[in-house]
C-alpha cells in the first residue's frame, strides 16, 4: 500500500522543517534531495490520480499525460507541472560534481506541489 499524496507532501515538509528539538543526523542537501523524492512522488501519485477520473487510458505513459495536461487541465496546470516536475526530477539526482539541492528551493517546491494537489484533485472531477 502505497501512501497518498498529502501524506508525502507531508514527510518531505517535516523532512526540510523537523521540529523544534528534533535532533537530525542527515546534514540538509541530503534532507532536501530526500524530500524532492518524496515531492515528485506525490505529484506523481497526483497525476495518475487526476487521470484515472478523465481518462484511464492516461496512466500508462508518463510522458503522455504530461504533454496532454495542457488540453485538459489547462496551460497554466500543465506548465506547473511540467516545470516542477523536471525540478524536483533534477534534484533527485545524484551527481558527485554538483551540490545537493537547497532546502529553500525544494520548500518553494513543496508549495508549488501543494497548491498542484489542490488544482488537480478539483479538476477533472
Amino acid at each position: 500500500m502505497s501512501a497518498s499524496p498529502e501524506a508525502l507532501v507531508t514527510a518531505a515538509a517535516r523532512l526540510l522543517l523537523p521540529a523544534p528539538g528534533t535532533v537530525t543526523t542527515l546534514p540538509p542537501g541530503l534532507r532536501a534531495r530526500a524530500a524532492a523524492v518524496l515531492l515528485r512522488m506525490a505529484l506523481d501519485q497526483a497525476l495518475d490520480a487526476y487521470w484515472r477520473r478523465v481518462t484511464p487510458s492516461m496512466t500508462r505513459v508518463g510522458k503522455h499525460r504530461m504533454l496532454c495536461l495542457e488540453w485538459y487541465a489547462g496551460h497554466d496546470t500543465a506548465r506547473r507541472c511540467r516545470t516542477t516536475w523536471s525540478a524536483l526530477s533534477a534534484a533527485c539526482h545524484y551527481r558527485t560534481y554538483e551540490l545537493p539541492p537547497r532546502p529553500e528551493e525544494i520548500h518553494g517546491r513543496l508549495r508549488e506541489v501543494t497548491g498542484l494537489l489542490t488544482v488537480l484533485r478539483a479538476t477533472g472531477s
